[in-house]
């Protein structure tokens, strides 16, 4: 063959063979690029951590009354309804004492205390008797929950502190509420104290039965290593974070302190700066490549 003709051939060979050794290169490293996972990282940082207590329980009226008649007879009339508003010594019922032979005037069932019908009981034309109830009266102008606080919590835990209040009924509304007292005493079968958190209800949206949850912030810690919740991962009653160190996973014990919202505080096992993988892949070991594709800030 002719030195003309073989030239152009081997050139055209040379540049093949580089074309397809160029593809396998790049087809090996986007083999190895599936192969190492790609994760979310954040960094140990220094924060101010508040501090919460999260407790529940329910709705109470802040004052109310079961009424009764302080006669026997027959309920004549109902004077209120479920829903009204009522004053002090406002006549809620009146019954007709049923003695055979004697004549009497209507005895008028009075509410001791102003407030709202919450229950009307009975019926015209029912029995009543001294321990039969005609009405429940409930001033709701101000609420209360009781929650029973740890004997750990307890000491965190002061007359006049400030709280937030949830409900089901108005999940996008949070309500203020403060603590009005504290129990001195610890129930010795459950280890908790009564706390009561008082809550103005002028608007009488919540109602006595109503299932809340509290917040009590009880302090602020200055300064502390945290880390975001999504990165620990837990095992027994262990807890451990994935670091990243020269886009290698390392598995790192860790011990944690208070919890506020979404972050936690360190208290050993992760140094300031250092990254930490953020909801790890569920088959990630000690030592594995990674590769980070993305820093989330707390």
């Amino acid at each position: 063959m002719k030195l003309s003709k073989l030239f152009p051939m081997l050139t055209v060979c040379c540049l093949l063979s580089g074309f397809l050794i160029g593809c396998a290169e790049r087809e090996s490293e986007d083999i190895h690029r599936e192969e190492t996972p790609a994760v979310s990282a954040t960094k140990v940082k220094q924060q101010d951590l508040e501090e919460y207590l999260y407790y529940s329980g329910d709705i109470e009226a802040e004052d109310e009354a079961l009424v009764y008649s302080k006669v026997s007879g027959k309920l004549l009339k109902n004077e209120v309804q479920e829903g009204d508003l009522v004053e002090k010594d406002q006549t809620l019922a009146l019954v007709d004492r049923d003695e055979i032979g004697y004549e009497f005037e209507f005895a008028p069932v009075a509410s001791p205390i102003e407030g709202t019908v919450g229950r009307a009981y009975l019926d015209k034309g029912a029995q009543v008797n001294l321990n039969t109830p005609i009405a429940l009266i409930v001033n709701i102008d101000e609420v209360s929950v009781k929650i029973d606080v740890t004997e750990k919590d307890l000491p965190k835990v002061v007359k006049g502190q400030m709280g937030q209040v949830k409900v089901d009924a108005y999940p996008a509304e949070t309500f203020q509420g403060r603590v009005s007292k504290v129990s001195p005493v610890i129930d010795l079968d459950t280890r908790t104290a009564p706390v009561w958190i008082s809550i103005d209800n002028s608007g009488h949206k919540l109602k006595p039965g109503m299932f809340a949850r509290i917040k009590l912030a009880v302090g602020k810690h200055r300064g502390v290593l945290v880390i975001l919740r999504d990165a620990i991962i837990g095992e027994d009653s262990q807890r451990y974070v994935f670091i990243v160190k020269e886009n290698q996973a390392y598995k790192r014990k860790i011990t944690l302190g208070l919890q506020s919202e979404d972050k936690f505080q360190v208290l050993n096992g992760l140094s300031l700066g250092e990254t930490v993988i953020i909801m790890a892949p569920s088959d990630l070991k000690d030592g594995h490549k990674v590769r980070v594709v993305e820093e989330v800030q707390q």
